[in-house]
């Protein structure tokens, strides 16, 4: 018989790999810079909550009832009667084994609620009792179904698959369909994103939606700042200050650094896009008014380096709404930018998904705290909040941005706080979760923080909130 140990049983287990994190430090001698606040260093990376600006898309065929919604940082997504955004769960494999949906199989997110570790990620074998077993959820219960009723019918890309139970439940492009608890109201994408994930911390759910309305040889790639355009080789397009409405100014030693972006004879204007006639015989691309250029000096795909010559930038179908604007962005010791507090200090967030074959996400205060105990105090709750401490938020502060929220906390057991608890703490939350800085950090641009946990911090740890990343492109991946 498998042998069961208690997960209260390993902390120092757990603290001894943190001690192994892997930290992103550049040269330590190099401070970070303080930079402006809401019209400076915002605008450049963040547009203002209440902006009008949003990611046209290829519309298709809906089961009744589904519609797209337009999320502030994910762009289009679909989402059912209730407004509640739509994810799959696609199977990919883990260290030892695979974990998630298999295209056009029933769902592999059951009713059962799950007691033991899967082992699916070295070193932590299988068989381990999972923590607060009194409380534990199943699959189904956190990552809901969505079920079909009797008379649906197959459309488009969507089609109907019959769960363990005999509820058909619908699927997209033959995967499984669910909708996430963490979404609270339309238009939130808490339960995942469109970016990218690091083998190493876990298989996440994704969000779907439809193509973004972009002309052949476009692509747009997600960012933590939002939904960036790229050419057909992933190198990043610009606009120009200098510009006109569908006129270009760049001409001459212009030229030297910038490529117009080419545009066929005979193209469809729509979704913003249009072209205008540069030379006789020579058309360019822009997009909502404003021409399009590649860099040329740009060595790197997704880049943003063209944006530091003054009067450039990137341009995106949409941006993020801005954070509260008590916050700042830090110039960074590894070169690139971080989000910080009020006083310069590097925010992060806490990353967690458990080695089980649920792979449930538990880096939210609805979801056990036994993991995040064990990493930032040893499985002390005081220890953590001298090491991580919360970013507290004024009193009656609100957030302009969908994205950000104010909780209140129990700062003895890190779950949400009862209400009227009258020593509960009042934290920043980003996408339903709270916010921390690093007690180890010294000044401003520092982020010795960073990957503080197992997997460099992937999978049960923290990573700095990094806006841009000149080296390592971190603005690409899941924060």
């Amino acid at each position: 018989m498998r042998r069961l140990l208690n997960l209260a049983l390993i902390p120092a287990m757990l603290a001894a790999v943190a001690g192994g994190r892997g930290v992103i430090v550049a040269d330590a001698a190099a401070a970070g810079t303080a930079t402006p606040g809401v019209e400076g260093k915002f605008a450049q990376f963040w547009q203002a909550p209440g902006s009008p600006e949003r990611e046209a898309y290829i519309e298709e065929p809906l089961p009744p009832g589904f519609k797209v919604i337009v999320s502030p940082l994910e762009g289009p997504v679909f989402a059912d009667a209730s407004g509640r955004t739509l994810y799959i769960w696609t199977l990919h494999a883990q260290r030892n084994g695979s974990v998630g949906d298999r295209q056009g199989k029933p769902s592999s997110c059951t009713d059962e609620v799950l007691r033991v570790s899967g082992g699916l990620m070295s070193p932590y074998p299988p068989g381990l009792l999972l923590p607060d077993l009194d409380r534990r959820p199943s699959c189904a219960s956190v990552w809901p179904p969505v079920l079909a009723p009797e008379d649906a019918k197959p459309v488009g890309k969507w089609s109907l698959i019959e769960r363990t139970d005999h509820a058909m439940q619908w699927a997209y492009g033959g995967q499984p369909v669910y909708t996430s608890i963490l979404d609270r109201q339309p238009g939130d994408v808490f339960g995942g994103t469109k970016m990218r994930s690091s083998s190493d911390a876990g298989v996440p759910r994704d969000p779907i939606g439809p193509q973004p309305l972009v002309p052949p040889g476009f692509s747009v790639v997600q960012s933590v700042t939002g939904r960036l355009i790229v050419n057909k080789r992933s190198y990043s397009v610009y606009a120009w200050d200098g510009d006109e409405p569908n006129k270009s100014n760049c001409r001459d030693e212009c030229l030297a650094g910038w490529t117009p972006v080419p545009a066929p004879e005979n193209v469809t204007e729509r979704g913003g896009w249009t072209t205008f006639e540069r030379a006789p015989g020579l058309k360019q691309w822009a997009f909502r008014g404003r021409p399009l250029y590649t860099y040329n000096y740009d060595r790197d795909e997704r880049s943003f380096t063209g944006a530091d010559v003054p009067g450039w930038h990137n341009v995106y179908t949409q941006r993020a709404p801005w954070p509260p604007e008590e916050f700042t962005v830090q110039d960074a010791d590894f070169g690139g930018q971080v989000l910080a507090d009020s006083q310069g200090k590097t925010i992060y967030l806490y990353n967690c998904i458990e080695d089980t074959y649920a792979q449930l996400s538990c880096n939210h205060p609805a979801a056990t705290q036994a993991y995040r105990l064990a990493i930032c105090g040893d499985g002390d709750p005081e220890l953590c909040l001298e090491t991580f401490p919360y970013v507290l938020a004024p009193a009656g502060a609100e957030a302009a941005s969908p994205l950000w929220s104010v909780l209140a906390i129990d700062p003895h057991t890190g779950y949400h706080a009862a209400p009227g608890q009258a020593d509960a703490i009042h934290v920043w939350a980003y996408e339903g979760r709270p916010v921390f800085t690093y007690a180890g950090d010294p000044r401003p641009g520092t982020n010795y923080g960073q990957g503080y946990g197992e997997f460099s911090g992937t999978r049960n740890g923290f990573h700095a909130f990094i806006v841009r990343d000149i080296f390592q492109d971190s603005e690409f991946r899941r924060p």
